[in-house]
């Protein structure tokens, strides 16, 4: 007989956008309503890149989620003119969780990032020495590689001799789309792990394009080839403690992805927990869903586990087509479908 109900730790978001002004408003209820802790992107307009921005943002972000007892995770946009002393100090002083390399131009407002990993020696070398986490948006940049490339790449080209060179720094591989991704951080030390988004685990590359272009999936990294998903389900449903939840939503404006240049990312935290729990019980693995989504991410990140724990029915609920927010206008991952799972909130003690 199916069980019902499903009874987690509390999960933590290990990877999100939170965006900032009515944008923040709009979309971080969402998440701080299933996870107690998320790592907090910095690619803003200016980026965060001092403590002093960093500890405003995160004023920000707790004044705009209310109490829902959220803990922001702040990190530091690095540039290859980043100062080695101020990620330190944001460090001990508990401000920077982690440091986050986005190559230059590789995404959504990574305008501002590295251009090239030597310039960022002295710092990655600083951050070794601590202990301090290095999260990675690793694609690399060059127009001559296939975007659907372009992780494989950055493995090959930037992330190997980076490890090489600084074999003690705790790396997470964010996002990963590919079997190439699973296959190198599952052979790494115990240094290196990798977060999964739901998108990447429930779509390959041919949704992008089910019965026209699909703007509202278009994302960075790009979604791959089937063989890739299936094997990003192997490893998330795995059971290895390398592999764990970043749900990388990423929200814009229902406009701003609708437009003639429509920008990447997926806004899937309102239904974050429900589509991971979709997918686990595909793959006959609910019973590992609380390893990936609430306890592999803090050990690796050296945090105490939560001590909450959150509720989902086995309830059909639709997904809304739209969220509207003030003049904020969004469409959720899943938007129309069906979801078999609903979120219940915490279960009371």
């Amino acid at each position: 007989m199916q069980a019902q109900s499903l009874i987690l730790r509390q999960p933590d978001d290990w990877h999100t956008h939170l965006r900032d002004g009515e944008m923040l408003r709009a979309v971080v209820g969402h998440s701080a309503r299933q996870f107690a802790r998320a790592i907090v992107m910095p690619n803003l307009r200016p980026p965060i890149t001092t403590i002093a921005a960093a500890r405003s943002y995160r004023d920000r972000i707790q004044a705009a989620a209310g109490d829902h007892g959220f803990t922001p995770l702040m990190t530091a946009y690095l540039s290859d003119d980043i100062d080695a002393d101020e990620i330190a100090r944001g460090f001990a002083q508990g401000v920077f969780t982690a440091c986050k390399l986005y190559p230059a131009n590789a995404t959504t407002n990574a305008e501002h990032g590295v251009t090239a990993i030597a310039s960022i020696h002295r710092v990655l070398e600083r951050m070794q020495t601590i202990g301090m986490p290095l999260l990675i948006h690793g694609e690399v940049t060059e127009p001559d590689v296939d975007i659907f490339d372009r992780e494989a790449v950055f493995i090959e080209r930037v992330l190997t001799p980076l490890l090489r060179d600084f074999p003690a720094l705790k790396v997470v591989l964010e996002h990963i789309t590919s079997d190439d991704a699973v296959q190198f951080v599952s052979a790494a030390t115990a240094n290196v792990a990798a977060t999964i988004t739901p998108h990447h685990l429930a779509l390959s590359r041919n949704a992008l394009f089910a019965g026209g272009l699909r703007p509202h999936l278009y994302c960075l990294p790009v979604l791959k080839r089937e063989r890739h998903r299936l094997s990003l389900r192997r490893a998330a449903t795995s059971g290895n403690p390398k592999f764990f939840l970043g749900t990388d939503s990423a929200p814009h404006a229902r406009g701003d992805k609708e437009s003639a240049c429509g920008c990447a990312g997926i806004f899937n935290a309102p239904m974050a927990l429900e589509s991971y729990a979709s997918v686990f019980e595909q793959e006959s693995a609910l019973a590992k869903l609380e390893g990936f989504a609430s306890e592999f991410g803090p050990r690796f990140y050296g945090l105490p586990l939560n001590t909450r724990q959150v509720r989902l029915r086995r309830a059909a609920q639709t997904v809304p087509d739209q969220i509207i927010d003030g003049t904020i206008e969004l469409v959720p991952f899943h938007a129309g479908e069906t979801l078999g799972w609903r979120f219940e909130g915490l279960v009371d003690a």
